[in-house]
C-alpha cells in the first residue's frame, strides 16, 4: 500500500493524510485522461486557427469543445502559454466570389461518408443557379481552390460529381445504406481522374528559387503535379488542359522562369507577349 500511495504522489496525484482516517486524494483534484505538452498543446491552438477559417459551424463548435477539454488539463503555466499564443497567429480566410451560408453540414456529411449513409442534398448549380434536389452516395470530402467539395455519386445524374459545400442549401439522412462501387475511397476517385484525363497536358518549367518561393500555393491552382531541384533551381511539373491560362500565369514571373515543355507553352507565351508588346507600342490618341 505504501508503495502505492509513493507512485501516486510521484506522479503528481495530491494525497493528503490524517491521524485516524489514513490516506486520501486531495478534494478537487481529478485525474486528467491524457497530458499534453506545451507543444502539442500550441499545435492544437494552431489547428484551431486554420479550422476556425477553412470549415463550417459543426467543426468549429466540435473542436472548440475538444480544445477546452485540452485546456482544462494543462497546467497554469500551459494556460497562459496558449493564451498569448492565441494573440500571435492569424489565419487569412480565402477570399471567394460566392456567397455561402456559414453552416457547410460538414460533420454531417462525414458521418455519412464514413456510414455509407445515402444523403438528400439541395444543391445549387454553378452555371444555372438551378436549385436541385438528389441522392447521393458520398465518399469523402476534399478541400481545393479554397472550398470544401463533396464527391459523391449522383443518383440523379447517375456518375460520380463534385458538390462545392457551400453551394449545399440542405442535407437530409435517408437512413439508407448504399453498396460500394467500383470507386469507394476519395483516394480512388482522385487516381481514376488522372487516368481518366487524356486530354491534360504535361508541362515542365524552371523557376529560380525565388520565384519558386513566391508561387509555394498559387501553382496548385495551375496543375502542379511534383518539383526537384536542377542545377540551382527549381525544375516544376504541371498536369494542365488549358495552356493559354497557364501562360498568362508564367507571365507574371519574367526572367525568373524558364519554360522546358512543351512547346505549345512557350507559343503561347510568345503570342501573348507580341500582342502586348502591339498592344502598348500604339500611336498614343490624340483628344
Amino acid at each position: 500500500m505504501y508503495r502505492d500511495v509513493k507512485a501516486l504522489m510521484e506522479a503528481g496525484v495530491p494525497i493528503g493524510s490524517a491521524a485516524g482516517t489514513g490516506y486520501f486524494i486531495v478534494a478537487g483534484y481529478h485525474l486528467p485522461p491524457v497530458m499534453f505538452t506545451e507543444e502539442e498543446a500550441s499545435a492544437m491552438m494552431m489547428a484551431g486557427k486554420l479550422v476556425e477559417q477553412m470549415t463550417d459551424h459543426s467543426v468549429r463548435f466540435a473542436f472548440d469543445g475538444a480544445l477546452l477539454k485540452i485546456k482544462s488539463v494543462l497546467n497554469e503555466a500551459g494556460k497562459d502559454h496558449l493564451e498569448s499564443l492565441r494573440h500571435h497567429i492569424e489565419v487569412l480566410k480565402p477570399r471567394t466570389s460566392l456567397t455561402s451560408e456559414d453552416n457547410h453540414f460538414l460533420t454531417e456529411l462525414q458521418k455519412a461518408a464514413t456510414a455509407r449513409q445515402v444523403v438528400n442534398l439541395s444543391y445549387t448549380s454553378n452555371l444555372q443557379l438551378e436549385e436541385t434536389r438528389r441522392d447521393v452516395e458520398p465518399i469523402g470530402l476534399f478541400y481545393y481552390s479554397a472550398a470544401w467539395h463533396l464527391i459523391a455519386w449522383c443518383r440523379l445524374r447517375n456518375g460520380f460529381r463534385d458538390f462545392r459545400c457551400d453551394r449545399i442549401k440542405e442535407v437530409n439522412l435517408r437512413g439508407e445504406i448504399f453498396a460500394p462501387r467500383n470507386i469507394s475511397t476519395l483516394q480512388e476517385y482522385i487516381n481514376s481522374l488522372q487516368h481518366a484525363n487524356v486530354d491534360m497536358k504535361t508541362a515542365v518549367v524552371r523557376f529560380d528559387k525565388q520565384e519558386a518561393r513566391q508561387v509555394a500555393n498559387s501553382r496548385h491552382y495551375f496543375g502542379f503535379v511534383s518539383e526537384e531541384s536542377c542545377d540551382g533551381k527549381v525544375r516544376m511539373k504541371f498536369l494542365t488542359s488549358d495552356l493559354t491560362i497557364m501562360a498568362r500565369w508564367l507571365i507574371s514571373h519574367g526572367r525568373g522562369i524558364e519554360i522546358e515543355s512543351p512547346e505549345e507553352l512557350k507559343a503561347n507565351v510568345r503570342s501573348l507577349l507580341e500582342e502586348l508588346v502591339e498592344h502598348y507600342l500604339k500611336p498614343a490618341k490624340v483628344h
